[in-house]
């Protein structure tokens, strides 16, 4: 039987699997700690599901994004506009035409798609679904801090075989809102005050940085919060005064501290630069706020310069299909000069068993090759502005999907050689993608979170707004000088062996707690290294080193 005689017979044979597929046979279908079933969902209920359709010419773009990276290339900072990007991969018109006949012949109303044409969200009754979808059974799930409501399918899907070449995934059915791994830790107990601080504030961050988000968490921030910590923090430096423009629409419940922290850091360390936040409120509840993002991206021609997120989920629970199309929108963005910071994760280099044996536990977006990945630091002494060390959650290591990218391979090699003490090779994989690339404070902050001051708040989520602000500061200078902007750092951080920041030396991250690597992940050590990359930022030298070209 032939594709088109396939296609045409889908209502009668995919039910009984004669001519289906699985897009997603390794996504993990577990249901996530502290969610539960509230039950099947009324299959006259309405829901949205997105449809990723196959691009074109993506090694023409991974090209394109080496050369406009590279302050090597003749062509670098020349960035495309998002119809360049569009016009690359679009898909081809026999897949849009295969696609949306499919579609229609379901029944699914309400398409719509995005610019680059390379997504496809549509509304259909949770009947049509499970009919379109073979194998899919949507429940109601409640979980999460903010008891979140979702609809998803813990049972895996098919699509017909004439598809195969056409659909990357279908986003809405396995996917759950990630939680916050932010933490507030037990103030440290010290002696004395004088000449001390009592955590860390902008006034901290400017000083030990020399400085003259994305939330898909459900969680919220409110204008009142950040008008009081600029009030109780921001006196001694300029700064605006609310965020410039939220995309979304902002939800009414309480504020969520992960928010409050991102908006509030960076807009403190990006002072007085506009700031945007993005905001998933009121989705329906089949919609994953990640996925809804990067349709966004695909679907705005004008951008601030860098975002900066930190959703982060284990490789392992997450589909081929899924991880390797979300890597290649992150390539669109960075053929677009977009900056796109990634948390580095709040459990060092993670720890899972497979087969009886242990193995760290790497993180995605954090390791994929086209963002920057930022780890933690805590004060040598946690009341003074000192040099800095590891701090002991800093996620970080080597991607399992990923190879290594040429840009870092003289540091990565130098690490792997150098290091005096490497956990055993069997916990990693010391061919992939090597993360973080840099690192700021992630421990000690003060957030202000529904009008209360919050001391103690730590985690990645902190160190990425910090590093995004003062990458927005540079940007300014560089539009400024008629420089673009800086893009996607990666490729010209390496080749300048981390000039323009603070090397971290000491300290090393948590990892699985067995006999044989008793907790201890990798250590930091001089140059870069897979727990605060190339270091922490040193303003006016950072500067200095990204201002030209």
């Amino acid at each position: 039987m032939g594709l088109g005689a396939c296609l045409l017979g889908l209502l009668a044979l995919c039910v009984v699997g004669r001519c289906s597929y699985s897009p997603e046979p390794d996504q993990q279908r577990t249901l996530p700690p502290g969610w539960v079933s509230l039950g099947r969902v009324d299959p006259e209920e309405e829901l949205s599901l997105t449809f990723a359709l196959r691009q074109q010419n993506l090694e023409r773009l991974s090209k394109l994004v080496q050369a406009v990276s590279d302050p090597g290339s003749p062509r670098y900072g020349k960035y495309l506009t998002l119809e360049d990007v569009a016009e690359l991969v679009r898909p081809s018109p026999l897949t849009l035409r295969t696609v949306q006949k499919w579609l229609l012949a379901a029944g699914a109303r309400n398409c719509h798609s995005v610019i680059t044409q390379d997504f496809l969200t549509c509304w259909m009754s949770v009947r049509q679904a499970e009919l379109l979808l073979s194998g899919s059974e949507f429940h109601r799930y409640v979980g999460g801090p903010a008891e979140t409501h979702v609809v998803r399918s813990l049972r895996p899907y098919q699509l017909p075989k004439a598809l195969a070449s056409h659909v990357d995934f279908v986003g809405g059915l396995h996917r759950f809102p990630p939680t916050s791994s932010l933490r507030q830790r037990p103030e440290p107990q010290v002696a004395g005050t004088v000449g001390l601080h009592l955590g860390v504030t902008p006034s901290v961050i400017r000083g030990r940085y020399n400085l003259t988000a994305q939330d898909f968490l459900e969680q919220y921030f409110h204008d009142s919060d950040l008008a009081e910590f600029m009030h109780l923090f921001g006196g001694n430096f300029a700064h605006q005064a609310s965020v410039a423009q939220v995309v979304g629409q902002q939800g009414r419940g309480r504020a969520g501290i992960e928010a409050s922290l991102d908006v509030e850091y960076l807009m403190s360390a990006g002072a007085n630069i506009s700031t945007w936040v993005y905001s998933n409120p009121g989705r329906h509840e089949s919609q994953e706020p990640f996925l809804q993002w990067l349709l966004l991206l695909s679907n705005e021609s004008a951008l601030p310069p860098v975002h900066t997120a930190s959703y982060g989920d284990d490789e392992d629970s997450l589909s081929s299909a899924y991880i390797q199309r979300v890597n290649t929108e992150f390539m669109k963005a960075a053929a677009r000069g977009l900056t796109l910071l990634f948390a580095s994760g709040d459990s060092g280099a993670g720890c899972w068993s497979t087969s009886g044996r242990h193995q760290f536990r790497p993180s995605f977006p954090a390791s994929s090759p086209y963002v920057t990945t930022v780890g933690g630091t805590s004060f040598k002494n946690p009341f003074r502005v000192t040099s800095e060390v590891v701090d002991y959650i800093s996620g970080g290591g080597f991607s399992n999907v990923f190879p290594r990218p040429s840009y870092q391979e003289e540091a990565v090699a130098k690490f792997l050689s150098s290091s005096p003490q490497l956990p055993p090779s069997s916990y990693f994989n010391a061919s992939g993608r090597a993360y973080p690339d840099v690192a700021a404070l992630s421990d000690g902050y003060w957030v202000v979170s529904n009008r209360v001051p919050i001391p103690w708040v730590s985690g990645t989520s902190a160190s990425t707004p910090v590093f995004g602000g003062i990458l927005s500061l540079i940007n300014e200078h560089r539009i400024l000088n008629g420089r673009p902007p800086l893009g996607f750092l990666n490729p010209r951080l390496y080749q300048q062996h981390g000039a323009g920041l603070f090397d971290v030396t000491r300290g090393c991250h948590e990892s699985c707690l067995n006999e044989e690597v008793q907790g201890q992940g990798f250590c930091s050590g001089p140059g870069w290294d897979p727990v605060t990359g190339w270091g922490t930022p040193n303003f006016p030298a950072l500067l200095k080193t990204l201002i030209n070209p």
